[in-house]
């Protein structure tokens, strides 16, 4: 990784495209990153509704960003500017990172793959395991492309809408043929028993938005194996009711802070090619948590 040049002139601008964005830890990340290696520039939370997206895109362009993360409800539809896309936006078919050529064209990227692994323990082994999914929403896409690296065999995804999850499922099931995925409706969830590990991509419990909320009741958290993983990819409370019921099941649990840092820091290398300070970052979004 290159290292940080303190007399570097450079200027960066980034900035986080999306609606609702109040609850954002982005901008506190990425400015404790730039301090921390002695870079000069900024990044701008700019909400922006769906029908806002191509004029967002365009001032990005005209006003010399650098990159831009984007999340809910651009994560999808932002492909359809892209002239470049890696191999986990790719398989994802989701993006939540661009970078802003010189000649203005538009490079994407998914780094949510790329934290959502990183944030695991790593005596976490999950080859041949099934794992629940709950959404299927752009994050989730993300998180089967990471489940299906770590060597998962069975995927199921739990919807409020099968007609509209249909299409997921089967576009996962033509690009991983050899895991099974199933779609069911949130209504038939009874029992968690087969289930390694369990991941929440809704909103559901974000500060704000759906806070104070649990996608499942104690009972229910209980119904699965005693070595069980809870992963809750919301970071904003830190322990959302989610993971609270699930530390009164002892049940092991992974929250949303470390994968938003890790995607955060690779989307900072891409954009600077300069590795940042994690800890700095994590450390920067805590504090913001800290101060309500």
């Amino acid at each position: 990784m290159n290292k940080a040049d303190n007399t570097n002139e450079n200027y960066y601008k980034f900035g986080i495209i999306g609606f609702p964005l109040g609850h954002s830890l982005s901008s506190v990340m990425h400015e404790a990153a730039l301090k921390s290696l002695g870079l000069n520039g900024e990044y701008q939370t700019l909400e922006t509704k769906a029908e806002d997206l191509v004029d967002r895109i365009k001032m990005l362009k005209r006003d010399n960003f650098n990159g831009f993360n984007v999340t809910i409800p651009h994560k999808v539809p932002v492909s359809l500017f892209l002239s470049k896309v890696d191999e986990y936006a790719n398989l994802a078919g989701s993006v939540n990172t661009i970078k802003i050529l010189e000649d203005k064209t538009l490079e994407g990227f998914n780094t949510d793959v790329y934290g959502y692994v990183k944030a695991f323990p790593e005596n976490v082994d999950l080859k041949g395991k099934k794992a629940a999914i709950l959404g299927t929403g752009g994050a989730a896409r993300a998180v089967i492309v990471g489940l299906k690296s770590l060597g998962v065999s069975e995927i199921t995804l739990f919807t409020r809408n099968i007609i509209d999850s249909h299409q997921t499922a089967e576009t996962f099931r033509s690009k991983f043929p050899d895991m099974k995925i199933n779609l069911v409706q949130n209504e038939f969830l009874q029992s968690l028993d087969e289930f390694s590990i369990v991941t929440n991509t809704t909103p559901l419990g974000m500060r704000g938005f759906h806070a104070g909320i649990s996608p499942f009741t104690v009972e229910l958290i209980q119904t699965m194996p005693k070595d069980g993983i809870i992963y809750d990819i919301v970071y904003n409370p830190t322990k959302t009711e989610l993971i609270k019921q699930a530390i009164k099941a002892e049940r092991r649990t992974i929250g949303g802070l470390d994968m938003l840092v890790h995607q955060g820091a690779r989307a900072f290398e891409i954009w600077t090619g300069i590795e940042p300070d994690t800890d700095k970052m994590k450390i920067a979004a805590l504090e913001r948590l800290l101060d309500g």
